[in-house]
């Protein structure tokens, strides 16, 4: 089965909308993930999730100092008799939910709506990178982008990647020159100190889905403390999103994806932090799933 065709960002961003809806409704469930450490830095997550129809497990690790980084395996079944319906490459869906819920929140909480010729700027190369670049231009129809990267190879295949989509892309020196720039900005690393500083437009939409433990954080304090920030979930994100916890966030200031879809644009800047949810693994099994029917 072609997994990526089966799971295209403009109808995974719908259905992981329709799976946040749910969630707000009480009409899936999905317990905190179980996280174990690894020898060498690394981790071990179990999560499961379950809707009326489907019920599914990933089973990732993550070793920061391997290529790559994360590996995965999702199973789904069929909630009502335990039927195996598939046993599917959980990295990738991975890679492409969480650009996935990256580019709702950029449609539903940018400060203002994104145009094709608003500049987007990636820091980060590896997959995360490369699948929010496809994201953002499959579903905002993003033309112009600058990638930021410590490494100079994995920055010139994302650049050729985005030529081979039609884009306007360069490699960006200057991170806080690109991001003064940008409307739209993606940090996907692994970075244990702040790669984004505060210097960004008042307009501008933060994605960042790198830093998935306490100790972690892409983006500077100043930069935290200075926008309006949203969450995949707020339990997770109190948990595991290093860059507000070393920010000392107010947390009554920080609302959920759920809670923020019928809200009005919020002014900016705006940090949309994503850390991860076996519900968004749900959506994605979903779409998967009608295929195969």
């Amino acid at each position: 089965m072609d997994l990526e065709a089966a799971l295209p960002y403009p109808e995974l961003a719908l259905a992981l909308e329709a799976v946040l809806r749910e969630r707000k409704a009480g009409k899936t469930q999905a317990p905190e993930r179980l996280v174990m450490p690894l020898p060498e830095g690394g981790t071990l997550l179990l999560m499961p999730a379950s809707d009326q129809e489907i019920v599914i497990t990933k089973l990732v690790t993550v070793h920061p100092q391997q290529r790559p980084s994360v590996r995965a395996e999702l199973v789904v079944m069929n909630a009502r008799t335990g039927e195996r319906l598939a046993q599917l490459d959980g990295s990738l869906v991975t890679a492409r939910r969480t650009a996935a819920l990256s580019l709702l929140a950029a449609q539903k909480l940018a400060p203002r709506p994104p145009a094709p010729d608003d500049a987007l700027l990636v820091i980060g190369a590896g997959v995360q990178g490369r699948s929010h670049l496809e994201a953002f231009r499959a579903g905002l129809g993003t033309r112009k982008v600058a990638i930021a990267s410590r490494s100079e190879a994995s920055a010139r295949r994302l650049l050729e990647h985005a030529l081979s989509l039609g884009m306007e892309a360069s490699i960006a020196p200057d991170v806080a020159q690109a991001a003064s720039e940008a409307l739209l900005i993606v940090s996907a690393t692994t970075s244990p100190t702040p790669v984004l500083s505060e210097g960004v437009r008042e307009d501008a939409f933060i994605a960042a889905v790198g830093a998935y433990r306490p100790d972690m954080a892409e983006l500077s304090p100043a930069l935290v403390r200075r926008c309006r920030i949203f969450v995949d979930t707020l339990e997770g994100a109190r948990a595991e999103a290093g860059d507000l916890i070393q920010a000392g966030v107010d947390w009554d200031e920080v609302t959920p994806l759920e809670d923020a879809l019928e809200l009005a644009r919020p002014q900016g800047p705006v940090l949309f932090k994503s850390v991860g949810h076996a519900l968004w693994d749900l959506a994605a099994a979903r779409l998967v799933v009608r295929s195969l029917s």
